[in-house]
Formats: C-alpha cells, structure tokens, sequence
C-alpha cells in the first residue's frame, strides 16, 4: 500500500478525477502524507471504509458478546495544564482567538482495532490493519456536482446534564467557539466556492457511546463551485485543509501554537478520509480515533480552547471523549 507524499498528493487526486476514477483518500493532520486508492485496488483484508454508505464491508450492525475491557490511562492534569497554558498565553497575547487542543491516551481493551470497527455504528469509518480504526461523527466536505457542503461540530455535553440542549446552545463560550469556527470555514470555502452561505446554524447531533448520548452542536454551510470537480479535486481539497474544526482561527498561526502545546504527533489523526467519483464526494475529519503503537492502543481526543476556557473544564471534556464506539 503506497503512502504518498505531499508533492504528489494533490496531483494524484487531480488525476484520478480527471479520469473520472472511483476511490477513497485519507491524508495526515499536516496533509504531507496520504493513502490513496481506487476501489479496484483496495485489499480488504488490509483496509475496509464505510463513508456514509459507501463501503466495502458487509451492511448491517454486529452485537458484541464478550464483556469489554475499556480503561484509559489520561495524562496527568499538569501536563495538560501546561500545555493548556501555551494555549492560554498565545491567546492572551492575540495570536489566536481559538486553539484546538489534543491528547493521546492509553488505553487497555481487549477489543482489535477491527473489532472496534466492526461494531461502531458512526456513519464514518475507517480501520488500517495494525495502525489505526476511526468511527468519526464529523463530515469535512460533501460534494455533489458543482455544490459543496460542510458541516462543522463544536460544542459536546453529555445529554444526563440537567437541560443539557439549552446549556450548551446557552454558553458563551461554547457560542463564540462555534461562531469562530463557523466564521472560519466560510471564508475557507469562499476560496473555492461562490455564494457561500449558512443555512443551518448551531443545530444538535446525538452520539451514542457505551456511557450513554452525548450531545455535539453542528452547522451546515453552502456554496457552489468556482474550481472544476472531479478535474480539481486536489485543489479543492487542500485550500481546506486543515480542517479549521480541529485547529483553530486564524488557522496558520494556531497551528504553529497547536505545535509548540502538544506533547505528541497527531499523525492521521484529525486528518480527513473519504470516497470520491465523477460527481460526489463524501469525507469526514478523521476525530474518534485509535492508533496502535506497539503493543499500546492510543486513543486521541480533545477541544478548543478560548479566553474563557476553564482548564478543568476543558480536561474533563478531552476525558470525556474517550469512550468505546459500541453500545
């Protein structure tokens, strides 16, 4: 399976759309590293994908038998209190108005990374034998002939929260976060697309995990095409990325903090993965995520912080986020 690097990336994907090629492509966080296939070349006993409906793994949702082993090992809270405070201090100093902060947590189970695939229900999904099993939430970009759609997700609580929908659509802080990135993504897309618009704003999504719901806030935002798809596919692609939900505003900037603050490599995660033809596309920003190392199963997650982030807060929401895709 060939990874490609970033000087070829954009140019493979451009040729595939050129040639009105069915395939799937999943590109690192930096987006300098990338797996890209046509369906016909797809072993599935090395990789199986379902993006919304588009798969090449059996319908249907398996129940799980054996009793599950789930216990995350979290970093201690110094550590994420300092790398909180870079955040902090970078915000403070106005070199960024929202910072997405990540960690990788340990986990024991004695479920496979296949096995975590195999029984999530998200409507994203992705495992790579003996490297990595997404089950994201979160659509990056649809496509379909000249209209392009995203839909971002900022904002979680967990749904026992006495009045948890208005709690959290009630937040300032959780409110300016979601207008950021909102904000954000519009002029991302403006790069690209023409009468970019918001028809959907700060609506809720519900997540089952083994802990029970939890809610996440969503926005749906719209334009049409200037650059040609599929022609242009890799273009389209890469004046996105990254996904501003996972880095912060204004993006080049924050991710030159989120680089100095976290303690580790995000590698695939918080990258994007997806599936592509001669006039669709469907992609999800590669979040709910494990990364086998070794003998180790590392999950990451985390959040965006602001000027009114409680660091507590913000700790127990990356915690929060750990949990086993199957209920």
């Amino acid at each position: 399976m060939h990874l490609f690097s970033q000087t070829d990336i954009i140019k493979e994907l451009n040729n595939l759309g050129k040639y009105r090629k069915e395939f799937i492509f999943i590109i690192n966080y930096q987006g300098d590293e990338a797996y890209i296939l046509e369906l016909s070349d797809i072993d599935p006993d090395l990789i199986l994908y379902d993006f919304n409906g588009v798969t090449n793994c059996p319908k249907g949702h398996k129940n799980i038998s054996l009793p599950i082993t789930w216990k995350p090992q979290f970093i201690p809270f110094s550590e994420y209190r300092h790398s909180f405070s870079i955040i902090e201090e970078n915000i403070l100093r106005g070199n960024s108005y929202l910072t997405n902060l990540t960690c990788a947590t340990s986990v024991e189970t004695n479920l496979s990374l296949k096995e975590f695939f195999e029984h999530s229900q998200a409507p994203y999904r992705l495992w790579i034998k003996n490297q990595l099993t997404v089950f994201s939430p979160e659509i990056f970009i649809q496509i379909c002939n000249d209209e392009i759609s995203s839909f971002p997700m900022k904002g979680t609580i967990d749904s026992r929260v006495p009045d948890a929908e208005m709690q959290i659509l009630n937040d300032p802080k959780e409110s300016a976060e979601h207008a950021t990135i909102v904000d954000l993504i519009r002029n991302d897309l403006s790069k690209i697309a023409n009468n970019v618009h918001v028809p959907r704003y700060r609506y809720i999504d519900k997540i089952i995990t083994n802990k029970g719901e939890l809610l996440q806030v969503s926005s749906e935002i719209r334009g049409k095409l200037k650059l040609v798809f599929p022609e242009k596919v890799g273009d389209i692609l890469y004046n996105l990325l990254p996904a501003g939900s996972i880095t912060g505003a204004p993006k080049k900037a924050t991710m030159k903090i989120i680089r100095s603050a976290e303690t580790y490599n995000r590698g695939f995660y918080t990258g994007i993965m997806g599936y592509c033809n001669k006039s669709t596309l469907e992609s999800a920003v590669m979040i709910r995520f494990i990364e086998q190392q070794g003998n180790k199963k590392i999950f990451k997650s985390g959040g965006g912080i602001t000027a009114q982030s409680d660091v507590i807060k913000e700790y127990n929401e990356m915690k929060q986020k750990v949990y086993v895709p199957i209920h």
